[in-house]
């Protein structure tokens, strides 16, 4: 028996909304980086992008346990000697919390083109708010982020 590799056009991707609002980082970027990998399907192949789109709204109420909010950094660098910039994640949860939530489900997907690929069915939204009501996407729970008490 052979195995079955999809093709490109019978991958049919579904749309998924996430409300961050008290979750944990960490348990909701994996979630979504299973959903944008395509883990969640019986078709999943490695190599392909089989993965669905997946917005994420209230990124600003997002939740950083054991004060992870002072002491991780999110590091930069300009190309230019000395041009290294560290922001503390409190700073960034408060100022860019989209930014936040995109660089953690962005290290959990695959280095090189295929996992920038899939990081562009990535939507984040500081706010309740977002652009994608004509592609209805589906309220999805995840039970393993426990929200913080």
């Amino acid at each position: 028996m052979r195995t079955y590799t999809p093709k490109a056009g019978e991958i049919q991707r579904a749309w998924h909304l996430v409300d961050a609002d008290g979750l944990v980082l960490g348990r909701v970027a994996t979630e979504v980086a299973r959903l944008l990998r395509g883990k969640h399907r019986p078709t999943f192949t490695p190599n392909l992008d089989t993965g669905d789109h997946v917005v994420v709204v209230n990124a600003d109420k997002i939740v950083l346990t054991a004060d992870k909010a002072g002491d991780k950094f999110a590091y930069r660098h300009s190309g230019y000697p000395g041009g290294l910039k560290k922001t503390s994640y409190a700073e960034l949860l408060a100022h860019k919390p989209d930014e936040l939530v995109r660089r953690a489900v962005r290290g959990m997907l695959p280095k090189g083109t295929l996992g920038r690929q899939q990081l562009h069915k990535l939507k984040v939204y500081a706010g309740p708010d977002h652009p994608h009501a004509a592609q209805s996407p589906q309220p999805l729970d995840i039970p393993a982020a426990r929200r913080a008490s």
